[in-house]
């Protein structure tokens, strides 16, 4: 233990030279996270269904996007569109773009895509979950706890959806 501490001494307490020039793995950071866009609309006040004991039917809407913001960074947006419904008559609807600020380095060409596109709004989702939760309680309903996205599924989807959109056929 005496040795140890006291090489950190003379190199001003930084990892030992040995390290130095050896490649490092993959790094994945969050520089920032942050609301992009928020909108909730209540048409009715939320004492315009006062006494309705139906529940609304609710559709969810989810997105993904991801672009390039320099040198080694990305910007991830998770989309999120809420519709709630009583047969024809809105309750309320809510749509929230949550995005982060990724730095991202040693990550090998053909990972890049599934990593800003799975792993990045995986770590969003807590966050765009909470802000949705929050704002259907403050906008006078339960709130709304929304279930785990599988975004493996979600990723796939968009390869199918953009395979199949690819036009076929030989130059």
């Amino acid at each position: 233990m005496e040795r140890m501490n006291g090489d950190r001494q003379h190199n001003g307490g930084q990892q030992p030279a040995a390290d130095e020039g050896q490649p490092q793995g993959p790094r994945l950071a969050i520089l920032a996270q942050y609301v992009k866009d928020l909108s909730f609309e209540n048409p009715r006040g939320p004492g315009g269904f006062a006494g309705i004991q139906a529940r609304p039917e609710i559709q969810i809407r989810v997105e993904v996007r991801g672009e390039p913001r320099g040198e080694d960074q990305h910007e991830v947006v998770l989309e999120l569109a809420v519709d709630a419904r009583l047969g024809e008559q809105p309750v309320f609807l809510l749509e929230l773009a949550y995005g982060g600020l990724f730095a991202l380095q040693n990550i090998p060409p053909d990972a890049l895509q599934p990593l800003l596109m799975i792993e990045c709004p995986r770590l969003l989702f807590p966050f765009a979950r909470r802000i949705v939760a929050d704002l259907t309680r403050d906008g006078g309903f339960p709130p709304l706890m929304l279930d785990p996205i599988d975004f493996v599924s979600l990723y796939r989807r968009q390869l199918q959806q953009q395979a199949a959109q690819r036009p076929t056929g030989s130059a």
